[in-house]
């Protein structure tokens, strides 16, 4: 199936809310080393000035991935997920992810790019509180290859 190069432009609506909890936060740390105290001690984040555990900074993957899913799965897409090679991801962080957060992500077809049989897909999940506030802004490309790739 080919990709769908109307898809650029394309916006995806905050999908269910993550409840950022404090054992998460805590798994995910030891999943990806993080050694800081404040993503295991409460008072250790306190002084910091959090008012609960400080997620490691590339936790916000986990709401990204959440949203990204939007596009994998929309049929109008053309995405054969089997063929998805992960090529980039980045992270702005507008402020720390803290235990209690409840979070959404907006999701943005940024760029669609033919390559060869394929295309390089660009988004960029816009993670909020339900209040609005923002937190962080993650951008992530992917390589959907051809079938004859």
């Amino acid at each position: 199936m080919t990709i769908n190069p109307e898809l650029q432009g394309r916006s995806y609506p905050a999908g269910d809310v993550y409840a950022v909890g404090r054992e998460k936060i805590r798994e995910f740390a030891r999943s990806v080393q993080a050694t800081h105290p404040a993503h295991f001690d409460i008072e250790a984040a306190r002084a910091l000035g959090h008012r609960d555990l400080v997620a490691p900074p590339t936790f916000a993957i986990i709401v990204a991935q959440r949203a990204d899913a939007q596009l994998i799965n929309d049929p109008d897409a053309g995405i054969d997920f089997t063929r998805v090679v992960h090529a980039d991801q980045r992270f702005i962080h507008h402020r720390a992810i803290v235990a209690g957060d409840q979070l959404v992500a907006e999701l943005h077809v940024d760029q669609v790019r033919a390559m060869g049989g394929g295309a390089m897909i660009t988004t960029r999940a816009e993670i909020s509180t339900v209040e609005g506030e923002k937190t962080a802004t993650t951008t992530s490309s992917i390589l959907v290859r051809g079938e004859e790739q």
